[in-house]
């Protein structure tokens, strides 16, 4: 199977999308004290969390199908992996 180096720069471009608003959210909720928007963020941090794992499973499939050693579903899987364990959000998220 041969890597479809366009999805998956999209899928790059999202990922680094979805961390960014990760990183917000956090800070966004550090710095609030309002109750609803506490609420709205953690559910938004949960779907953004969803959608990356999802993004991880496509990329080590990507991976396993190619031969080359470097290549941009490598670069993904990379990624997506740092911004999961960065964004133990949810886990993390009321002992801040």
């Amino acid at each position: 199977m041969k890597e479809s180096q366009s999805i998956t720069n999209n899928l790059l471009m999202e990922v680094d999308v979805l961390s960014n608003r990760l990183r917000n959210i956090k800070q966004s909720f550090k710095t609030t004290d309002n109750k609803a928007l506490k609420e709205r963020l953690f559910s938004e941090n949960k779907n953004i969390f969803k959608r990356v794992n999802e993004i991880y499973k496509i990329a080590e499939l990507l991976n396993k199908k190619n031969n080359e050693e470097i290549n941009f579903s490598n670069l993904l899987v990379e990624i997506t992996k740092r911004t999961l364990n960065e964004s133990k959000f949810k886990t993390n998220l009321f002992f801040l």
